[in-house]
């Protein structure tokens, strides 16, 4: 999920790796580009490690065990495992309010993905404004961005920690675009797992990703990530988008 640029991914490869030798698990590493459908993968129950969106975590049956979740480093996130969505629009566009923008082309990634989708849905909702015309689904964080720098949507809802990746490893991208708000803070997408896991196992998995804030020979890959460290999670923590998904649900479909 959160591999947009090539370093991140070669980043979260070597620290997964590394977290799966220090407990002791042969397990293949394997890619899931776009077009990929995540919705596809998480749907599997073989997963012994993988990174899930907190809304299909908490509506998935049955649910996933929790294994850890990041720390993103960047001052915002004040060492919580959470994220935003940067409601973003191009550098030189003319708007000044996020009222005057979503009047007009707003996108979004997945009607399933809490920041792609719910987190922007509910903070309109909330503060009463109303979109234009909806463009998507854009499937990724990334697609978002490309599609406000390309004027193919005129704001749409950006990943936070996607956002500050970019802005490491993309810097005259992410220059493309500005932030007019941001949405509430939600609980990050956690690595979890749907294959049936022990204890013993489970525990060691969570081990690993508790040493990785201390780990020297990981200090690279934890500057190129933009990662403080992990988190584990209780279930429901992510009671926060489904309760989210529920109130836009419940105010009937727009788009």
């Amino acid at each position: 999920m959160y591999s947009p640029t090539p370093a991140a991914k070669d980043a979260w490869r070597e620290l997964v790796g590394w977290v799966l030798a220090r407990a002791g698990l042969d397990w293949p590493v394997v890619d899931h580009d776009p077009p990929a459908k995540l919705a596809e993968l998480w749907a599997r129950d073989d997963l012994g490690c993988v990174q899930m969106c907190g809304l299909p975590f908490a509506l998935r049956t049955p649910q996933p065990r929790l294994v850890a979740a990041p720390i993103p480093s960047r001052p915002r996130y004040e060492g919580r495992p959470v994220y935003f969505s940067d409601l973003i629009v191009r550098a030189d566009s003319p708007f000044g309010t996020l009222a005057d923008a979503v009047a007009q082309r707003v996108g979004y990634t997945l009607k399933d993905s809490q920041s792609g989708y719910v987190a922007l849905r509910h903070h309109l909702l909330v503060r009463r404004m109303k979109a234009g015309t909806a463009v998507g689904p854009l499937v990724t964080a990334r697609r978002v961005l490309d599609a406000v720098v390309a004027r193919e949507i005129d704001v749409g809802p950006l990943d936070s920690y996607v956002h500050d990746l970019l802005r490491q490893h993309e810097p005259a991208l992410a220059a493309r675009v500005r932030v007019l708000e941001t949405t509430d803070p939600a609980p990050i997408p956690p690595f979890v797992a749907t294959a049936p896991l022990d204890d013993a196992t489970l525990g060691r998995l969570r081990e690993g990703f508790l040493a990785v804030a201390q780990e020297p020979t990981l200090a690279a890959a934890r500057a190129a990530l933009l990662l403080r460290g992990f988190a584990i999670m209780r279930p429901e923590d992510y009671d926060v988008p489904r309760r989210r998904a529920e109130r836009v649900a419940a105010a009937g479909e727009d788009w």
